[in-house]
């Protein structure tokens, strides 16, 4: 059976992927073995969902807030408008980031338990409020307000510092499987 479009262009990219990585270890006389090549192409594989779920998540927030202002909701208070479209947003968004993330990023180990899938759902909505709008918000306040940093600076040390955590919270947590019982 052939392999689709969609794997052969994946392949290729992933092969280029390593390279690059490999090219940058040279230097160190390092190179990926097997499994922290699959481990790096899974990051990557999660980075490309974040990427399309920050694009989601843009295209709600202002499909909301168009139609807030197309049928004159909250035309007092136009910060409910931008509420209500961040919740709209972040809500579908992360659905969004589950359902891609569950199919080619963490798939299910078939040496593993079965997850349920609204356990799973609901711990990603944990794991990207956390690192959504908790931490990305303690690490602003203390970049800008306590040390200084510029506020554009301070969302690439943010992206650099919770991307990671958010990674190892859905990998480890929210999609981690345990081992089958052997039944006996």
């Amino acid at each position: 059976m052939s392999k689709s479009i969609g794997s052969k262009i994946w392949d290729l990219f992933s092969r280029f992927v390593i390279f690059m990585v490999n090219l940058l270890l040279m230097p160190f006389h390092k190179k990926l073995t097997d499994e922290q090549a699959e481990s790096f192409l899974q990051f990557v594989k999660f980075a490309l969902v974040g990427v399309s779920n920050t694009l989601v998540s843009m295209a709600i927030n202002f499909c909301v807030l168009f139609t807030c202002g197309k049928v004159g909701l909250f035309t007092e208070e136009e910060k409910y408008q931008a509420f209500l479209a961040n919740t709209i947003a972040f809500l579908l968004s992360v659905i969004w980031s589950y359902i891609w993330n569950s199919k080619f990023v963490f798939k299910e180990d078939e040496g593993g338990e079965k997850r349920v899938w609204w356990k799973t759902l609901l711990k990603t909505y944990a794991a990207y409020a956390f690192t959504g709008l908790g931490l990305s918000n303690l690490i602003s306040w203390l970049c800008i307000d306590k040390w200084g940093i510029n506020k554009y600076i301070a969302v690439l040390i943010n992206l650099v510092l919770s991307v990671p955590i958010n990674y190892v919270l859905n990998k480890f947590w929210a999609y981690g499987q345990k081992e089958k019982k052997n039944e006996q």
